[in-house]
């Protein structure tokens, strides 16, 4: 079974998430469990804490296709130690609201070292931050997005992402989330079946398909191999809606969060209901 949604707000209260996902038709949903354009927040309440819980379970969703994803500010790439033990610190306490609030994910790009380092220097600083955190932390699986490459970072490519997995000591923590705009615009032409074939193949060949722990389901604006990330909706970029059909219709998909991360929040109730519809073909 597939399962859709949308990054929604948490605006008024992180009960508020489950009440929009639920308000567009979603199956599952991504928020921030916090301000994300600030690097400290209050503890999350009891009572905060009970009403996200009871909502999730009052609208339907099950914790597994909650997608949450950790502050833009974070960045365990940063060279600096002082400015990397500050995202590091964050980056934790995020993976803690994630566990309190009876979730099982944290979704993270893994960050830039600015042009400072070398690929398997930076690959190395994000596993070694990825071990301090999973050390500091209970059960969060930690979703490793990858990137479009764009401004130095890393994770544009799959055999980066298996890297820096190699250097985690406790794999079964670690995940991998494929953004589709991000992919495409870091050179895998997955519009056509051959191409999109390819890319899941290597996924396999490299991770393994059981790493997968989400989706987001994002056309592209900019062509292919720009390393420019520029979402667009749903059939409006270089993707086009042949390819979210095949994406919809692909039973190694079926059980996890599929993410809209789509710029027009007006359209993602027909967005949803289209992905719906195609995966019932």
């Amino acid at each position: 079974m597939k399962y859709f949604g949308a990054h929604v707000s948490a605006a008024g209260g992180v009960a508020k998430a489950p009440q929009r996902a639920a308000e567009i038709g979603a199956t599952a949903f991504a928020f921030f469990t916090k301000n994300q354009r600030q690097w400290t927040a209050p503890p999350l309440t009891e009572a905060e804490r009970f009403s996200f819980r009871n909502e999730l379970e009052r609208r339907g969703f099950s914790s597994e296709n909650v997608l949450p994803h950790d502050s833009y500010l974070i960045n365990i790439a940063q060279p600096e130690m002082d400015k990397r033990e500050k995202s590091l610190k964050a980056f934790i306490e995020e993976a803690g609201r994630v566990e309190q609030l009876g979730l099982s994910k944290l979704n993270f790009h893994p960050g830039s070292s600015l042009g400072t380092l070398d690929t398997p220097q930076t690959l190395k600083l994000i596993a070694d931050c990825l071990n301090r955190a999973i050390d500091e932390t209970r059960s969060c699986i930690f979703v490793i997005e990858n990137t479009a490459g764009q401004g130095n970072q890393a994770g544009a490519f799959l055999e980066e992402i298996a890297e820096i997995i190699g250097h985690v000591d406790k794999k079964e923590r670690v995940g991998v989330c494929i953004d589709t705009c991000h992919a495409y615009a870091a050179g895998y032409d997955i519009r056509d079946e051959k191409g999109y074939e390819e890319f899941w193949n290597r996924f396999a060949a490299l991770l393994g398909m059981h790493t997968l722990q989400g989706m987001h389901l994002n056309d592209s604006k900019k062509e292919l191999g720009s390393r420019v990330d520029r979402h667009a909706s749903l059939g409006e970029g270089y993707l086009g809606w042949q390819f979210f059909s095949r994406l919809a219709q692909d039973p190694r998909l079926d059980g996890i969060p599929l993410i809209l991360e789509t710029p027009d929040p007006e359209k993602w109730i027909f967005e949803i209901e289209s992905m719906k519809r195609y995966a019932s073909f």
